[in-house]
Formats: C-alpha cells, structure tokens, sequence
C-alpha cells in the first residue's frame, strides 16, 4: 500500500463489521429468496422495493440485507432498535423521512428487533408505510405470525431468512482472510480441519463465525506476518457448546414440539436427545414433565393408563429429591411413554363430545336419568323406569338409553386395537351385541 503522507488511523470496527457485504454479488446465503432467477432479487436489483419482513435466527444477514436494498433503492437509511426506541424515536424518524420526501429522496427505515415494539408502536408505523412516508423493513427473530400485528403483516411480505450451512460459513471465513484490509496483510494459513471447525461451531451464525476467526488470529502464534490457526489455537477459542434455547422463543417451542412428537411417535432415543437438548439450554425439567402429562392423555390414553401414574410419578420424584435424581425420573417416564402403545381415541371422544355440548341445543336430561329425591319429583316421574345397573345380569342394563332420545345413537368414543384398548374395545363390542339384542326382543315383544 503506497503511503501518500496521511496518517491514517486502522480500521478498529470488528472484522464482522468490516467485513458486510455492500452489494447482492458479496451476500453469501439466503439462495432461496435471492438467486437471480426470485423476484425478490430482481425487484432489488431494479431498485423496486416493497415494505418487509425478514425473520430468521441472529448472524443471517437482516440488517445487511436492509442496507443493500436502500443502497439500491436510492434511499437513505434509517434505523431504529426496538430495544432502545420508543414512540419519541419513532416521530423523529417519520419526521426526518417526511423531510426528505419534500426534497425528493426516499428513506428506507429499518427496525431491528421489531417485535419489542408493543402494539401501539407498531400501529405508529402503519400510515406511514401506506402512504409512501418511507419503506419500511422490520428484522425479527421470532416468529412474526405471533410477534407482530396483523396490521403490520398485511401491509409487508414477511421472508424468512435460514441459518447459513457449514459451507457458506467457511466461505465467509475463507473471503475474509483473502478480503479483509488488516487480514490479507498477515500470511494467515488456518488448516482445513480448523476451518471447519470454527464453521460447526458457529451454528449457522456468520457474525459468530468471524468473531470466532478475529479471536483464532489474536491467539494464533506467529513468526512475522505467518499465522498458523489449528487445533492448539481452536481450544482457547471455541468454548464449551451452549445449547440454543430461547424461552418462550420460537427455538423452545421447536424443541417441545419436537419432543412431543417424538414420544408420540415411539421414539424413545430422539425423545431422550430433545430432553437432553431442553436440558443444556437451561430449560425447566417440570415443563417436559408437564408435557409428558398432556402426552398421557392425547397421545396414549386407554392404550395403557399406567403411563399416566409413571408421568406424575416422575413429577413428583423431581420434586422431592431435586434435579439430579429428578431428571433421570423424567427420563425414565419419557421412555416408557415413548415405549407404551399409542392412541388418541379419547382426546378425540372427548374433543368431539365438548364441540356437540358447546354447538347442541340444550336438550333435557330424560325424566328415567333424573334424581327424584322428593315426593313431588316422583310424582313427575323422576327416576320412574330407571334401571339399576347392578341389578341386572353382568351389572349391565342391556338396551338402556343414557342419551337425549334425539341423539341416542350418537358415539365418540372408538377404542384402538392397541395396548389395553384392545380389551376395552372387545368389551365395549360385546355390550353393543347386548343392546342390539335386546331392542331386538323389545321389537318383537311389541
């Protein structure tokens, strides 16, 4: 580099920071939604921008992308944190982009983090975005279809951007020791199985990925402008893995979800790995408990009643010796309900029986079904023809109705031939047979 006689000072900002992209050509990931065959990079490229969402996980390029489109949008950039902005942050900035319309430059505002803003602040935007005040991107991490107004999602297209793979990572690294200013001057050979490495551990985060290389190449050991990154350097940079888990974010109920399932799909192994997951990212062992709860009665139900006992059996261990002991009781319920034979027969009965009570017209209890503890109601016929199960052969009233006469005919619950269901079901079909029979008798007595 030719020195002209400036002092010029070095280039402080992190590397992430000197290192983010300034145009389409230079953006690594987000192939989905930004390869030049998808309209969103050709109406970019055009300069033709739409107000928008773009949601995904940090280090995905939100802000980078924001910064493009207003660079080709001809636009000046705005931006407003949702963490440390409020209403008076929000006036200020429509007032600045209303000032710059009258001289004919558009203004491009950017929110990060969006989703803190309340409802209020977020309605603030709205007639602005409609009437052409500014172009509005919102960044978020969680999932906008919970963490933002209708109001807002009508009025901009929501993208969602991907964590980036191992490979585009290591392309990002590789770029930034061959581009950067103050790295292409050092010599820096960073092995292959290095590379790699820094690239898993930075979960799909390239801000992440090239703090990580920023703090390989202060540690490396170097002879001149020689850097050698390898493992001996890796140790001291990459830390002990800490498991994503955000609660109540969209990565914890992923997680919960993905528990669930797997219990319910008899996957006792992947059931274990999501509770270990739950577990490194800090969350509560009494939430899968609970869930293994809900999983007894939606998931197994008659199939095997027992799992029902094991669940708050292992709740109520957790709580009496504490973590240690308490999470492998968990996990022992998390394989036997894993383990036990599944049906869904009553969240089904019971689902559909709560609509028909919610939907049906109030029909009176039948007079055979009512109590009749006073001489009056007697005289009603309360009670009158009601027959005493246990006085009858096998306790069963063969051809008794315990329905409205409208919907007597009416079934919810259908047993599985799974588990203990099987029998209940054998039983069930049995009884029916008794019915059948006796209507049939009742018919021809009549």
């Amino acid at each position: 580099m030719t020195n002209l006689g400036f002092n010029f000072a070095p280039d402080v900002r992190p590397l992430a920071a000197r290192m983010r992209p300034t145009s389409l050509q230079d953006y690594i990931g987000q192939s989905h939604i930004l390869e030049s065959t998808q309209p969103l990079y050709q109406a970019i490229q055009a300069g033709r921008c739409h107000s928008l969402i773009v949601w995904g996980p940090p280090g995905v390029g939100k802000t980078t992308l924001a910064e493009i489109i207003a660079h080709h949008a001809d636009a000046e950039l705005t931006q407003l944190s949702a963490v440390a902005s409020g209403v008076k942050d929000i006036r200020d900035a429509v007032h600045l982009a209303k000032e710059r319309l009258m001289q004919g430059k558009r203004t491009l505002l950017f929110v990060d983090e969006v989703h803190r803003f309340n409802k209020s602040q977020q309605d603030a935007f709205l007639p602005h975005i409609e009437d052409g005040t500014f172009i509005f991107i919102g960044a978020t991490t969680e999932n906008p279809s919970f963490a933002l107004n209708n109001a807002i999602l009508s009025r901009a297209r929501v993208y969602m951007l991907k964590a980036l793979t191992d490979s585009e990572l290591e392309l990002v690294l590789t770029r930034a020791i061959a581009q950067d200013a103050l790295l292409s001057e050092l010599q820096i050979n960073i092995e292959p199985e290095a590379l790699s490495a820094i690239a898993k551990a930075s979960c799909g985060d390239a801000r992440k990925t090239l703090n990580l290389l920023e703090q390989a190449v202060d540690l490396a050991e170097r002879n001149d402008k020689n850097v050698v990154i390898n493992a001996t350097v890796l140790k001291h940079i990459l830390p002990t893995h800490l498991a994503k888990y955000d609660k109540g974010g969209d990565i914890y109920y992923d997680l919960i979800s993905a528990f669930h399932k797997s219990v319910r799909g008899s996957s006792p192994d992947a059931a274990l790995y999501w509770f270990s997951r739950i577990l490194a990212g800090g969350g509560d062992p009494l939430y899968v408990a609970r869930r293994l709860l809900a999983i007894a009665t939606e998931d197994i139900g008659n199939a095997d009643p027992r799992a029902m006992q094991v669940a708050l059996n292992a709740w109520d261990i957790y709580q009496r010796v504490g973590p240690s002991e308490g999470e492998r009781a968990i996990a022992q319920a998390t394989i036997y309900l894993a383990s036990a034979p599944k049906s869904n027969a009553v969240y089904v009965a019971f689902k559909q029986a709560k609509r028909d009570a919610a939907t049906d017209p109030d029909l009176p209890v039948p007079p055979h079904l009512r109590n009749a503890p006073t001489a009056l109601m007697k005289e009603l016929g309360y009670g009158e023809e009601y027959r005493y199960a246990h006085d009858e052969m096998g306790a069963f009233a063969a051809g008794e109705n315990y329905f409205p006469p409208e919907i007597q005919d009416r079934s919810y619950y259908q047993p599985t031939d799974r588990g203990l269901e099987k029998q209940i079901k054998s039983k069930l079909d049995y009884l029916q047979q008794q019915n059948l029979q006796s209507d049939r008798k009742r018919y021809q007595d009549d």
